[in-house]
C-alpha cells in the first residue's frame, strides 16, 4: 500500500521494526571492526541504544509523530552507548526536532526532519570524521532534500533514501583508507542502514518477528527500609506529571517518601515530565492513589507475584537481589548527607582493576570498558549516588567519551568534568598523580599533562586473517598494540609482548605498570617482569592483577 503521510502510530511501527532488523544483524556489524580484535561492539552499542528508545514507546498509542518521536529520543538519549550509539541517538533527536509542530508528515517534511537529524549529530561530535555513519546519513539526507516532492509517497521516499545510503556506505572505504585496508565498510553506517531498511520493510508490512521488549527501570533511590513483602503485587507505572507542576523543580523523592512505607524493591527515576515507578507491595491501590496525586498514568502494570510463585516452581528460590516479577533492579547506595568539593567516577571492569581504581580514590565505578560500553544513564546513576560540587569522570576508553560528555550535559546537581582518558592505562596513571588540592581547571590541566606522557600497550588476539599497515596477521595470533597502532603479531603471546615493549619503551620512560588479565597465569607474568628487568633496567616495574577480559596485558608506560 502506498502511503502519503506518516503519523505517530506508523512511525512507532517503523522504528520497532528497524530495531528488530538491527537485532538480527548486530553481530555481523560487530564483526566489521577495523582492528581484528575481539572487542568489536558497534552493532551491540547501536542495538542497545535504539532498544532504550523502543522501551519508551512500546506501549504508547500516541498518534502525534512529534510526541512519539520525543519519547523515542528520550529513551535513546539515556540508553546511548559508545560513539556509534551516541551519534545514533543524536540523529533521532534531530529527527524529533524536525517533526516539531506536526502531527503527521509527508515526504518533504520527512526529508527536512532527516536533515535536522544530520545537523544535530554533526554538532554533537567534536571532530566529525567522514567515511562514517555521519557521511551515510548526510548523503542520504542531501539526496532526499533535493528530490522529495508533494507527490512522493513515504514508500518512495524510503526506497530512494536507502538506495543512496547503501551507495554511500559502499563509498566509505574510499574516504577512510583504514577501512579499505581492513576490507570492511564503516560499521556505524552499516548499523544505521539496517535500522532504515527495517523501517522500510514495515511499510510493506514485512515485519521482523518481534521479541519481548525489556523494560528495565533505573533506580535513583535507595532501597526501602520497609519490611520485606512476601510476594504480593509487582506494581509498575509511568506517571506524566500534571501541567501545573514545575518539572525542573519537582523532586521525585516526594513520591518515594510516600510509597516507601508501603513496600520494598522500589525503583524510581524521573525524566523531564515522566516518572517511572516500580514497587512490590501488598496494597497496589494505595500506591496508585499516591501516584495520581502528582499526575496521570501513561503506562500501568500490576502482577500478582504470589500466584506466579505458586504456579511456577522455578520461583521457589529467588536469589537475593532478584525480583519475583522477573525484572532485575539495581539499588545504588543512598546519596551521602555531607556534600564534599570533589568526587571521582571511573569506568573499569575486572575485579582487580575495580579494586585498584577504588584504592586510587574513585568514589564510584561504572562497570564497563571494551566490548561493554556503559550508557549515558549508567553514568547518571553513578552521579546520583554522590554528593559533590564537582565530579571528575575517567571514561578510560575512547569509545566511551561521547556518552560521558552527554551525561555531563544532562546532569545538573553537580559540575561534571570529563577527563578524556582514552585507555585504562591513561586513567590509571592520571589517578595515581591526581591532586585534589587545587581548583577544577588547575586539576584538569595537570591531568592532561600526565595523560600526554602515558604510552599505552595492549596485548590481545586476532579474530581473523588480515594485513594491517603492512603486518601479516593470522586468526588467533597475539597482537601487540601501541597507542592505538598494531605494531606486532605472533603465534606466542610472550613474543608479541616482548616486541610490543621494543616499540613502546624509550629512554624517557621511567615506570611501567603491568596490568594482567584473567587469561594470564602468575608464572607467565613473573617471566615478563624478569624480561623487563633484564632488558630495561632503567624502568621501575609495578604489577597489578586486573582480571580484565579481552586484553591479556594492559601496559601503562610513563
Amino acid at each position: 500500500m502506498q502511503i502519503k503521510k506518516i503519523d505517530g502510530v506508523l512511525f512507532k511501527a517503523l522504528v520497532i521494526n528497524g530495531a528488530e532488523n538491527l537485532k538480527k544483524n548486530y553481530q555481523r556489524i560487530d564483526a566489521l571492526n577495523v582492528f581484528p580484535v575481539p572487542d568489536g561492539d558497534t552493532g551491540t552499542n547501536m542495538k542497545m541504544t535504539i532498544d532504550g528508545g523502543v522501551n519508551e514507546i512500546y506501549n504508547s498509542h500516541e498518534s502525534n509523530i512529534y510526541e512519539i518521536s520525543k519519547k523515542l529520543s528520550r529513551g535513546m538519549l539515556m540508553g546511548a552507548r559508545g560513539n556509534s550509539g551516541v551519534i545514533l541517538s543524536q540523529l533521532f533527536r534531530g529527527l524529533n526536532k524536525g517533526f516539531e509542530g506536526f502531527e503527521q508528515v509527508d515526504a518533504i517534511r520527512l526529508a527536512h526532519a532527516f536533515d535536522s537529524g544530520v545537523k544535530q549529530a554533526y554538532k554533537a561530535v567534536m571532530k566529525p570524521v567522514e567515511g562514517t555513519i555521519l557521511t551515510v546519513a548526510r548523503e542520504a539526507s542531501e539526496k532526499m532534500l533535493a528530490i522529495s516532492s508533494s507527490r512522493m509517497t513515504i514508500n518512495e521516499f524510503f526506497k530512494e533514501y536507502i538506495s543512496e545510503a547503501r551507495a554511500s556506505l559502499e563509498r566509505t572505504p574510499d574516504i577512510l583508507p583504514i577501512l579499505k585496508e581492513s576490507g570492511v565498510v564503516d560499521s556505524g553506517g552499516a548499523g544505521y542502514l539496517a535500522i532504515i531498511e527495517g523501517m522500510a520493510e514495515a511499510l510493506d508490512e514485512d515485519f521482523v518477528a518481534t521479541a519481548t521488549v525489556d523494560t528495565t527501570y533505573a533506580t535513583h533511590m535507595p532501597k526501602s527500609d520497609a519490611g520485606a513483602v512476601e510476594f504480593g503485587y509487582c506494581t509498575e507505572f509511568i506517571l506524566k506529571l500534571k501541567e501545573d507542576v514545575n518539572v525542573e523543580e519537582f523532586d521525585e523523592r516526594k513520591i518515594y517518601d510516600a510509597i516507601n512505607p508501603l513496600g520494598d524493591s522500589i525503583a524510581l527515576v524521573k525524566d523531564e515530565d515522566l516518572v517511572k515507578v516500580h514497587i512490590h507491595t501488598l496494597k497496589p491501590g494505595d500506591i496508585l492513589n499516591i501516584g495520581q496525586v502528582y499526575g496521570e498514568f501513561v503506562h500501568l502494570k500490576i502482577e500478582n507475584m504470589t500466584i506466579q510463585h505458586h504456579e511456577n516452581e522455578e520461583l521457589k528460590h529467588v536469589a537475593e537481589g532478584e525480583c519475583p516479577c522477573g525484572e532485575e533492579h539495581i539499588h545504588p547506595a543512598a546519596k551521602p548527607d555531607i556534600r564534599k568539593k570533589y568526587a571521582i567516577v571511573a569506568v573499569a571492569s575486572g575485579e582487580g582493576l575495580i579494586k585498584t581504581f577504588k584504592d586510587l580514590g574513585a568514589d564510584y565505578i561504572v562497570s564497563g570498558g571494551q566490548s561493554m560500553n556503559p550508557s549515558t544513564e549508567d553514568f547518571i546513576r553513578g552521579f546520583d549516588t554522590l554528593n559533590a560540587e564537582n565530579i571528575f569522570v575517567f571514561p578510560n576508553n575512547k569509545n566511551i567519551i561521547l556518552a560521558a560528555n552527554q551525561s555531563a550535559k544532562i546532569y545538573t546537581e553537580s559540575q561534571v568534568h570529563i577527563v578524556e582518558t582514552k585507555t585504562l592505562a591513561q586513567g590509571f596513571s592520571a589517578l595515581t598523580m591526581m591532586d585534589l588540592s587545587g581548583e577544577p581547571e588547575e586539576i584538569l590541566e595537570d591531568l592532561q599533562k600526565v595523560i600526554a606522557n602515558v604510552t599505552t600497550g595492549l596485548v590481545t588476539y586476532s579474530i581473523r586473517d588480515t594485513v594491517f599497515e603492512g603486518i601479516d596477521i593470522h586468526k588467533d595470533d597475539f597482537i601487540g598494540i601501541c597507542n592505538s597502532k598494531i605494531v606486532t603479531s605472533h603465534k606466542r603471546r610472550s613474543e608479541a609482548t616482548k616486541e610490543l615493549l621494543k616499540n613502546a619503551i624509550n629512554d624517557d620512560k621511567e615506570i611501567i605498570t603491568v596490568i594482567y588479565g584473567a587469561d594470564v597465569t602468575e608464572r607467565e607474568v613473573n617471566e615478563l617482569v624478569k624480561h623487563i628487568e633484564r632488558n630495561y633496567s632503567n624502568l621501575e616495574v609495578d604489577v597489578i592483577e586486573g582480571n580484565q577480559e579481552v586484553y591479556s596485558y594492559i601496559l601503562a608506560i610513563e
